[in-house]
């Protein structure tokens, strides 16, 4: 719904669009409004909010509503999505931008079975008790990622527009939403035991030394999964998009964005 408003606000030549919501709510408005020259005013709202804390927002909406006028326009890059082979002709059957992070495997999973009730009543910490329990389930499978010529194996990765994950985890700070490249963030292990040392890690921001563990630039992802029959989930800006195999570019100059 949010996308198709945001195309009519195109279509009628608003001067400003205004988006009350998190961060699917968001996407759904960017993918409307991109790549035009209209800018984005973000209200915050939702669950884990990464856009709003990445650019410091008021949390309360009424209190970013006020502050709105102040704010200046930046034209920014995007990240898109294509995935889905078509079976006449090989075209690439789905396109999504995204605007903080694109993650697959592990976190993609907890997305997938999480269920809306969950969501709703508990917030993030529905995902935190959703991705225990997939921590038991999941079964880790594993892809590869071409980044710009260079490969990383994995069982989970995530790539990055923002610093931050899941609203207030840094696990890209390297990341820099107003630069046109991705931060790719990939873990190796298949192993149970290693996930929790990964989580220990990464609240201490310590992630980065661990062996294995990457965090590299670029500005085209492909992903692949090891094996075909395997099913390997992506998730962009927190809700579910497709599957691998996947490509993830950044689209320079693709949206204008009202930040303190």
């Amino acid at each position: 719904m949010a996308h198709e408003l945001a195309q009519a606000a195109v279509a009628s030549g608003v001067d400003v669009v205004l988006a009350c919501g998190g961060d699917g709510t968001i996407n759904e408005v960017i993918n409307g409004l991109a790549p035009s020259q209209i800018p984005l005013g973000i209200l915050p709202g939702g669950t884990a909010n990464i856009l709003a804390h990445e650019l410091r927002l008021p949390l309360n909406p009424v209190r970013a509503a006020r502050e709105l006028a102040h704010w200046t326009p930046r034209r920014i890059a995007l990240g898109r999505s294509r995935w889905g082979v078509g079976s006449e002709n090989g075209a690439q059957v789905g396109c999504r931008y995204y605007i903080s992070v694109a993650g697959i495997g592990y976190d993609a999973e907890i997305v997938y079975k999480l269920s809306s009730w969950m969501k709703t009543n508990f917030g993030v910490a529905g995902y935190v008790m959703e991705a225990l329990r997939q921590l038991m389930a999941y079964s880790f499978p594993r892809f590869s990622c071409r980044l710009d010529g260079r490969v990383r194996q994995g069982t989970f990765a995530v790539i990055h527009r923002t610093r931050l994950y899941a609203g207030w985890l840094h696990l890209a700070p390297s990341a820099d939403l107003f630069a046109p490249h991705f931060a790719v963030c990939s873990f190796p292990s298949r192993s149970r035991l290693r996930y929790l040392l990964y989580a220990t890690a990464v609240l201490l921001r310590q992630h980065l030394r661990l062996s294995g563990v990457s965090l590299d630039q670029c500005t085209e992802v492909v992903c692949t999964s090891a094996d075909a029959s395997a099913t390997i989930h992506f998730e962009l800006d927190g809700e579910l998009a497709g599957t691998i195999p996947a490509t993830f570019e950044i689209v320079p100059d693709a949206l204008t964005l009202l930040v303190p």
